[in-house]
């Protein structure tokens, strides 16, 4: 069976499967909150031959589900997803892959310190974890917020690390220093507000808790192309996840230690390793990017497609992220 037909197969069973009465229970369909949390167990059922586990490392403890055989790829989501935001793909990479999908320090059921969220420090946690799983290389892919981690970690752990693949989102450099603060006047695109709110301590929490659906669709509606590519379920499985105090404190602190991040990018060397970009309508800012900080790379453009290219454009992300680890 090839890759094509990998991928189609795995889009079918995922589109029938029934999702068990356990979940759904649980989920109010107008306003997409939910009165109690997913149980992976149950959501695990429809990517079947994954498993969940739990290491401690760095002083805290990961939750990442592992499947599949072969040379180990790395798959690391961005806000305000889990790990459940690369379900379409997984199946497909696990045929020639052993695929981990980490659920960073502060997201889903990973434990959610006070501290620790410079990315640097998050490379350190997935490196710790490659160490205890007794692995040598790995490739590293992130998505987001999961995509400034895993530059880090291929930046900073060049010996352990095969090849890197940046999803839709670079690693922050004083660039973002530019940004405005306010939204430009006749300019059609979408104002990245939530980077300057959840620069705020203590008062998103108080805001949010028990109403996190509000942000979430307005993040999917905003930044897909086809806003019905993120279901009514999975935004529910989302809202779940970010939905508490404590959830939304360690999720806004990825963005407030972005100046810290800043400053670490200044000391970095370029990659000497392959590196992918791919990039829906973060194509562009890709491209003037990887230039500078690899020397390896390449840039992929997914057409008619926005931000979450996993929800949007499942099989062709999938396809690229195959071609690039042959």
């Amino acid at each position: 069976m090839d890759r094509r037909e990998i991928l189609k197969k795995g889009s079918l069973m995922l589109a029938t499967l029934a999702i068990p009465n356990t979940l759904t229970a649980s989920v109010n369909l107008n306003n997409m909150r939910t009165t109690q949390n997913f149980d992976t167990g149950k959501l695990i059922e429809s990517v079947p031959n994954f498993l969940s586990r739990y290491a401690k490392v760095n002083g805290t403890k990961l939750h990442y589900l592992t499947g599949g055989k072969g040379e180990t790829l790395i798959l690391i989501p961005g806000y305000p997803e889990t790990w459940w935001a690369y379900h379409k793909i997984m199946p497909a990479l696990a045929e020639n892959y052993q695929v981990i999908v980490v659920e960073m320090r502060g997201m889903g059921q990973s434990d959610k310190p006070m501290d620790g969220y410079d990315k640097k420090n998050m490379a350190k946690d997935v490196y710790e974890l490659v160490t205890n799983l007794g692995l040598q290389k790995v490739h590293i892919a992130g998505h987001d917020i999961g995509a400034h981690v895993a530059y880090s970690f291929a930046v900073n752990y060049q010996d352990k690390t095969s090849k890197l693949i940046m999803l839709d989102t670079p690693h922050p450099d004083a660039g973002m220093y530019n940004l405005p603060m306010l939204p430009i006047l006749g300019v059609d695109y979408v104002y990245p507000w939530w980077l300057a709110f959840n620069q705020v301590k203590e008062l998103p929490e108080q805001l949010l808790e028990g109403k996190m659906n509000l942000v979430i669709d307005w993040l999917f509606d905003n930044l897909l192309k086809n806003p019905n590519s993120m279901t009514t379920f999975d935004r529910a499985v989302y809202t779940s996840a970010y939905n508490d105090k404590n959830a939304i404190r360690a999720s806004n602190a990825w963005y407030q230690t972005i100046p810290h991040d800043i400053e670490d990018s200044k000391t970095y060397s370029k990659l000497n390793l392959p590196v992918l970009g791919i990039g829906g309508s973060g194509f562009e800012i890709l491209k003037m990017w990887l230039p500078n900080v690899a020397t390896d790379f390449k840039v992929e453009k997914i057409e008619d497609c926005g931000h979450f290219i996993l929800s949007e454009k499942p099989n062709e992300t999938a396809e690229l992220i195959i071609d690039f680890l042959r």
